[in-house]
């Protein structure tokens, strides 16, 4: 079987967990029997060289088909005043204004060979999601392939572009909906694409039943056609930072993700000073960054705990293994979260974590303290415990890591294998 798969990111240029998850489950299906043609805006020539990539940037256009001359025109222009990264909050990235106009200057990109994609999240995203369905079509028209696979909302034009020129079933992965990134107060523009790009598709995948429920409910999307494959983990035997020296005495408690309102990360804070007002022998970071940094800042100097408390930025690759590697507590409070492969990737490295109750990957976890996140009190207590009582931190380590090494990439890419097979054999 062969599968032609549309993404934005990929590692090791990665924003967060999207790229990883592409990166294992296409892995995962290579090792199912699966040929993957895998499409992003921008390679950058260190990818991993056993999956092939194609490069948006490099494909030419021919500009006498009139597939591309209906379909630019069929496209709103949508133009982005500020940076939007796929899974941020609506105070951290966008301000979107619609234009409906194709002026000559528009136009005159249209006949170009080919377009250079930055394969970055800034002012001129939707201009290249545009752009990318466009490549899409041509893409789809040069390959041979069974089934097309589009992940996340960003690649869901180019998902239908295609599907339009082959006549080849669709397939959309829901990583992150509208309703996780924003609440309540979405942005009516990302929810209609969402929307269109579920619609379009012959089987929707979610990453979780949380996420299932509000593509059913909130999109209206027939619930025949949309399934649960949880995410996974990527192995992890790098044994370079086991026993690493800390340089500080306290225990750790670590808080890694985007620093967004989809994330908590102001109720870990709040939990961190309960923390510390019973035992000061332990110290809080917040590794990541996003739109309400300055506030959480300003929010540790004021409960004066700011000498107990670290901001790291952003982490990447071995960095956020050195991070694991000195925590003794993982705390993820998300207020929203499709998935969430991070408590994975601290269990793995043998670190208890505590999680919120309005997580996906709640729904695989045994061996995870589980709370609701607006409760600071909870909160506080789980990590307090997992600090102070050795032998439940002990078993939360050991049967953690034993139970995500069981939570493979090859068992999610065999049921979305399932999922493709359905569709062939209809």
């Amino acid at each position: 079987m062969k599968v032609l798969m549309f993404g934005w990111e990929f590692p090791p240029h990665i924003t967060g967990g999207l790229g990883t998850a592409c990166y294992g489950l296409t892995k995962g299906l290579m090792n199912n029997d699966v040929s993957v043609t895998f499409v992003v805006p921008k390679a950058y020539g260190d990818e991993d060289k056993d999956i092939r990539l194609v490069n948006a940037s490099d494909e030419n256009l021919d500009v006498k088909n009139k597939i591309f001359q209906e379909y630019w025109n069929d496209l709103e222009y949508i133009e982005i005043n500020s940076t939007l990264i796929p899974y941020a909050g609506e105070d951290e990235y966008y301000r979107i204004t619609r234009k409906h106009e194709h002026h000559s200057k528009e136009n005159e990109s249209v006949y170009s060979k080919n377009f250079s994609f930055s394969g970055k999240y800034g002012a001129s995203l939707m201009d290249e999601v545009k752009r990318y369905a466009l490549i899409a079509a041509q893409v789809a028209e040069n390959q041979n392939f069974d089934i097309i696979h589009a992940h996340d909302w960003l690649t869901y034009e180019a998902g239908i572009s295609a599907k339009k020129v082959s006549g080849k079933p669709l397939v959309v992965h829901m990583h992150a909906t509208e309703f996780d990134r924003s609440g309540e107060n979405v942005n009516q523009q990302v929810y209609d694409i969402e929307r269109r790009g579920m619609q379009a598709a012959d089987r929707v995948i979610a990453v979780s039943n949380l996420t299932r429920n509000i593509v059913i409910e909130k999109y209206g999307i027939d619930p025949a056609k949309v399934f649960t494959v949880h995410n996974a983990v990527e192995p992890n035997d790098k044994k370079e930072f086991y026993g690493i020296e800390r340089g500080v005495k306290e225990k750790i408690v670590t808080f890694l993700g985007r620093i967004t309102f989809q994330k908590g990360p102001e109720y870990f804070i709040e939990a961190a000073y309960k923390v510390l007002q019973k035992d000061d022998n332990v110290r809080f970071v917040m590794a990541g960054s996003g739109d309400m940094m300055n506030k959480m800042i300003k929010r540790v100097a004021e409960l004066k705990i700011a000498t107990k408390f670290h901001f790291t930025g952003f982490l990447k690759g071995s960095e956020v293994d050195q991070m694991f590697a000195l925590s003794d507590v993982y705390v993820m409070p998300s207020v929203s979260e499709p998935f969430g492969i991070s408590p994975l990737e601290a269990m793995r490295s043998s670190v208890p974590v505590v999680i919120s109750r309005q997580s996906g990957v709640s729904e695989v976890l045994n061996h995870a303290l589980k709370v609701d996140f607006w409760d600071i009190d909870a909160l506080a207590d789980s990590i307090y415990g997992l600090l102070h009582y050795d032998g439940l931190s002990g078993m939360f380590k050991s049967l953690g890591k034993i139970e995500v090494d069981n939570l493979k990439w090859d068992n999610a890419a065999a049921n979305v294998k399932d999922v493709y097979l359905q569709l062939v054999n209809d």
